[in-house]
């Protein structure tokens, strides 16, 4: 896959299921801050306040470079990790997968707790749906008015989603591509006789005809 594109879900989705009399309610949500993680541990938390464990795990950015594992209170690496497992096999990332347990009173034993966090997890991803989105650049241009026609040639042959505009003496507008080609994009703007002020990254549309 391409640097500038990823994995994530498009909405929640959840499963549940059952273990020698311990029942698993698995939920996965897209997610783009730690504080919305939070949010959405906090609610589950208060919803399952009753429950024996919340164990999760989630991961953040186009590589999943950030990320973190949670066994609360089960045998260390028995839960958050076969969780996280779950979600580096299908390749997703911006998005949090919390399996609650309730305790039905028969012990586990080690693998038995990998496996039905592992399940629990790998069911809750399959009920959701994926999809690939890219990452973006926005890019600001200045130029001069008589510059006006070799700027919108660049744009018309880059293609940019086209954002704010100003059109007078000096001329403005804000430009959205994806990352791998917003080097060129910025080039050929300058090039045209644009200077390029501070661009920024950010997630995102979903990429055209890729619903996994």
């Amino acid at each position: 896959m391409d640097d500038d594109r990823y994995l994530t879900v498009d909405g929640p989705a959840e499963a549940a299921s059952r273990e020698r009399s311990s029942k698993f309610l698995a939920y996965i949500y897209p997610v783009r801050t730690e504080g919305e993680i939070r949010e959405r541990l906090d609610a589950l938390r208060k919803r399952y306040y009753d429950a024996t464990h919340h164990c999760y795990a989630w991961r953040l950015g186009p590589h999943g470079e950030t990320f973190r594992a949670n066994d609360d209170g089960e045998p260390s690496g028995t839960a958050g990790k076969p969780i996280l497992g779950q979600m580096l096999s299908a390749g997703i990332t911006d998005c949090l997968v919390a399996v609650v347990r309730y305790f039905g009173g028969t012990k586990l034993g080690v693998p038995g707790l990998i496996a039905a966090y592992r399940e629990s997890a790998a069911a809750a991803i399959a009920a959701a749906r994926i999809v690939e989105r890219t990452v973006d650049r926005e890019i600001r241009v200045r130029f001069p008015y008589v510059a006006m026609n070799d700027i919108m040639r660049v744009v018309k042959e880059e293609q940019p989603r086209i954002g704010e505009q100003t059109f007078d003496n000096l001329c403005t507008m804000r430009l959205t591509i994806r990352e791998s080609r917003a080097g060129r994009l910025a080039e050929r703007l300058e090039k045209a006789g644009g200077s390029i002020g501070d661009d920024t990254t950010t997630p995102g549309r979903e990429a055209a005809g890729k619903k996994l």
